[in-house]
């Protein structure tokens, strides 16, 4: 038990970064990569929908404890140095809530799991016939 409670620790302060990662974001010297793993990140966070869902013992907890720190942790390598002591700054000096309103982010996950549903019936839709 004391391990998962330390996943869970480190998970919070991973999701602490979300904010930073909205920053950096916005900032030009952003590169695209690191924008694009940045918006799957905030998204698959926002998103209503879990890769696992959350219900299922054990495992259900696996995408917060393990997907979203990797995905978290994956776009921070991608930033700037630069970019993302001045994101940290920005947060620090004017922290903000995360909105779980942003229908942006989920929308887009919501399109990328539909759409990853409709590629898999229609390559594997024969077996259901």
């Amino acid at each position: 038990m004391q391990l998962i409670e330390k996943l869970k620790q480190q998970a919070r302060q991973l999701k602490s970064e979300v904010q930073v990662l909205i920053v950096a974001y916005s900032d030009k010297r952003t590169p695209l990569s690191a924008k694009i793993l940045i918006g799957l990140t905030v998204g698959y966070l926002l998103s209503p929908i879990d890769l696992i869902p959350d219900f299922i013992p054990v495992i259900g907890y696996l995408d917060d404890l393990i997907i979203v720190p990797l995905l978290i942790r994956l776009s921070i390598k991608l930033i700037p140095t630069a970019v993302l002591i001045e994101a940290r700054q920005n947060v620090k000096d004017n922290p903000q809530k995360l909105k779980k309103s942003n229908w942006i982010f989920a929308t887009v996950i919501v399109i990328i799991w539909l759409t990853l549903f409709y590629l898999a019936y229609r390559h594997f839709g024969y077996l259901w016939k």
